[in-house]
């Protein structure tokens, strides 16, 4: 999805988050993006590694 934009295409968008939200604001949206990033990453590594136990003994069952 994000390979279709190009580099003009990311200036675009750059320029108007700019116009939109003004320059103080965007590192407080940046920020707040970080995190939420952040949480997504490690609660889907939680919900990875707890299915994987779980993988591991159906598999020890039907040994």
């Amino acid at each position: 999805m994000l390979s279709n934009i190009g580099i003009p295409g990311l200036i675009l968008v750059l320029v108007l988050a700019l116009i939109i939200f003004g320059p103080s604001k965007l590192p407080e949206i940046g920020r707040a993006f970080g995190t939420t990033l952040k949480e997504f990453k490690k609660s889907t590594r939680e919900l990875v590694s707890d299915d994987q136990p779980t993988e591991e003994k159906k598999q020890k069952e039907l040994l």
